[in-house]
């Protein structure tokens, strides 16, 4: 196929067709197409029509239908189709990016739920630290001032923890009460700052909901990833140090460098990451 070919065939990227100047964009560049489609076809059937004795108008004139014909039909009327079919396609892809925006976001608190929490630890090699962020004794402030007060305090703390990591860290609910931060840039020392910073911020908040004051806390694990471990290890430690900080008191933050591996994990864990989990016991 030609060069000239494929700039005439090429095929559309509906990816592209997600604004109203897109569509417009494509609209006219079908019509400027079509005009060149049939132009080309005109003066190729032409003689043939002349032989034929179908045309005995004079070529002059022939030629100035011919153009006219090719702007109104060829141009004219495949460009308002065309302007249509994209407004159409655009709504579908406008659509679509929604419901994939919808699939990786947590309805309650707006931030990204678990697959997508997933899918960034996939992606994630090293230089980067894994938050596990609890909310301390949450069963109690359900049991006392029922889910919708609960509801509240988990819209706060995703709140407070999107202010602290910012848009260039990704923050996540990964169930009940439960949080997911991978941190990523800076040194661990940092990362461990911005972490604790995040505690202390909760620590400090008032949360008000209708006649409740609530003064809530959070503990957190952090692990670290590494080219040589995989995400549900990564996983697995910052888990069994967010459990240490359960038991140490609370409102705190453990690193996975404050556990002892005689303690934490079984002594063959290495070659299976099952047994890392299964080592994580029930908090609250």
């Amino acid at each position: 196929m030609s060069r000239g070919s494929k700039w005439l065939w090429r095929q559309v990227d509906v990816g592209a067709l997600d604004s109203a100047g897109a569509v417009r964009r494509f609209a006219l560049s079908v019509g400027f197409r079509a005009v060149i489609v049939t132009s080309l076809a005109g003066l190729v059937l032409l003689p043939l029509l002349y032989v034929l004795k179908v045309v005995a108008t004079p070529i002059d004139q022939t030629m100035r239908l011919m153009v006219a014909f090719s702007w109104l039909f060829g141009g004219v009327l495949s460009a308002a189709c065309a302007f249509v079919a994209g407004h159409v396609v655009r709504e579908l892809v406008l659509t679509r990016r929604r419901f994939e925006r919808l699939s990786r976001t947590d309805t309650l608190s707006g931030l990204a739920n678990r697959r997508a929490f997933n899918e960034a630890s996939l992606a994630t090699g090293g230089e980067a630290s894994l938050a596990i962020i609890d909310v301390d004794r949450f069963k109690t402030i359900n049991d006392r001032y029922g889910h919708q007060t609960g509801d509240r305090v988990i819209q706060a703390i995703s709140n407070l923890l999107k202010e602290v990591f910012g848009e260039a860290q990704l923050v996540a609910r990964l169930g009940g009460e439960e949080f997911g931060v991978i941190v990523r840039g800076g040194s661990v020392a940092e990362r461990l700052a911005l972490v604790e910073q995040a505690r202390r911020r909760v620590a400090a908040e008032t949360i008000l909901f209708q006649d409740a004051e609530l003064r809530v806390t959070v503990s957190a694990g952090v692990a670290e990833f590494t080219p040589e471990k995989r995400p549900e290890s990564v996983y697995a430690w910052a888990d069994k140090a967010l459990y240490l900080a359960k038991e140490s008191g609370r409102d705190c933050v453990f690193h996975e460098n404050s556990l002892t591996l005689v303690e934490a994990f079984p002594s063959d864990h290495a070659p299976d990451d099952v047994q890392l989990f299964a080592a994580i016991g029930r908090r609250g």
